[in-house]
């Protein structure tokens, strides 16, 4: 570990310490079983490293334990809300297609029920819809027709704009928007208009299965008598087909770190995505776009810090450790996945764990503030 931790230090343009520290804490979480291996992704004034550690798949049914490693596929779960549905809701709105004020109900007359009439793009991408958090659509028998409408005609939970409930339910409604609006289903677009342009190789919603032995495993799935690998995580988006709005992406850390430097060039195409960006075209988004995303839009809900779908500094559900600044953003995924990025330390971390293969009780969230701590800690040596 060490050496390559030098090695990477050394690449990135950071202090020994602080990377040997970020590893360290890593090779700790999986020595006390919190997670069966890691890959931390790290990406600092646009040179790139990763570190891998355990085990991507400890015990297969068939073959040896499978290492994690840099080329290994994590169920993403939430990051999907943020990497897939973001950056197509934002697409639309700079070519003129929605505004942040479009009515839901202009795009997907079915959910314009039950005092939803007024709930807006905006405030699905703030989670300040009022919708409720979750709902149980796996176990009820529905075909996926009646669990889509079950989705859409909700009720509302809370009075609109006072609170931050962090809602499934509002992505799924967004994922549905986008392939209104774009006449193509969402992993289609996902790939036109994002994951080819930047260079994100691996990056999909639609995995092999067959393929076992490239994706981490994550819980145990009684019907299949195995751990799940390939396989959405998520119950509802499993049970919609996988393809959905709010969990269901597939990636390596190399290709979300892809995802951040785009994010970090506000919105540019990295000249490093070896994309074929059709006619010299050379943004994701505008840079408009990229900066309303990453500042507050809840800063009129108590203790709440909410972008478009980004979580920034402060807010309840803040990863990002004690030393990022006040401009960082970032998210976690269930499954024990999270990105966080520092514009003005230039840096973003990645950080892919599979917490979930012992059960639902192991946590990551000491470990991201370590790592983000240490690399946060490493940027000024």
């Amino acid at each position: 570990m060490e050496s390559h931790a030098k090695a990477g230090a050394e690449q990135l343009g950071l202090g020994i310490k602080g990377v040997k520290s970020a590893c360290a804490a890593i090779e700790r979480e999986i020595a006390a079983g919190t997670t069966p291996g890691a890959v931390l992704g790290v990406m600092h004034e646009g040179k790139q490293w990763s570190y891998s550690a355990g085990y991507a798949n400890p015990k297969p049914k068939q073959g040896q334990p499978v290492p994690a490693s840099k080329d290994t596929l994590y169920d993403c779960a939430s990051l999907t809300k943020v990497v897939v549905t973001l950056p197509l809701i934002l697409q639309l709105i700079d070519e003129g297609v929605l505004t942040l004020s479009t009515k839901v109900s202009d795009i997907l007359p079915s959910f314009g029920t039950v005092g939803k009439e007024e709930i807006t793009v905006g405030q699905l991408l703030t989670h300040t819809s009022g919708l409720q958090a979750d709902m149980n659509l796996h176990s009820q028998g529905w075909d996926r027709e009646r669990m889509w409408d079950v989705v859409l005609t909700a009720p509302l939970a809370t009075k609109p704009d006072t609170e931050v409930i962090y809602s499934d339910l509002g992505y799924l409604a967004l994922g549905r928007i986008i392939e209104k609006s774009l006449e193509l289903p969402l992993d289609q677009a996902f790939k036109r208009w994002v994951s080819d342009l930047l260079g994100m190789r691996h990056a999909t919603l639609t995995p092999s299965p067959e393929e076992a032995s490239r994706y981490a495993a994550t819980e145990y799935e009684n019907t299949i008598q195995d751990h799940l690998c390939g396989i959405v995580h998520d119950e509802k988006a499993r049970a919609l087909g996988g393809v959905c709005g709010h969990a269901g992406l597939f990636a390596t850390a190399g290709d979300l770190l892809q995802y951040a430097r785009m994010w970090l060039e506000q919105g540019a195409i990295p000249a490093t995505a070896g994309s074929e960006s059709g006619g010299g075209e050379s943004r994701i988004l505008s840079r408009a776009a990229a900066i309303a995303a990453t500042r507050t839009h809840t800063g009129h809900i108590h203790g709440t810090n909410r972008g478009l779908g980004w979580v920034l500094k402060g807010d309840k559900m803040d990863a990002s450790g004690d030393w990022m600044g006040p401009g960082c953003y970032g998210h976690t995924g269930f499954t024990g996945t999270s990105m966080w990025i520092d514009p003005e330390l230039d840096l973003a971390v990645v950080l892919l764990t599979n917490r979930v293969y012992g059960g639902r009780g192991s946590s990551v969230a000491q470990l991201r503030a370590q790592v983000h701590n240490a690399l946060t800690g490493a940027v000024a040596w």
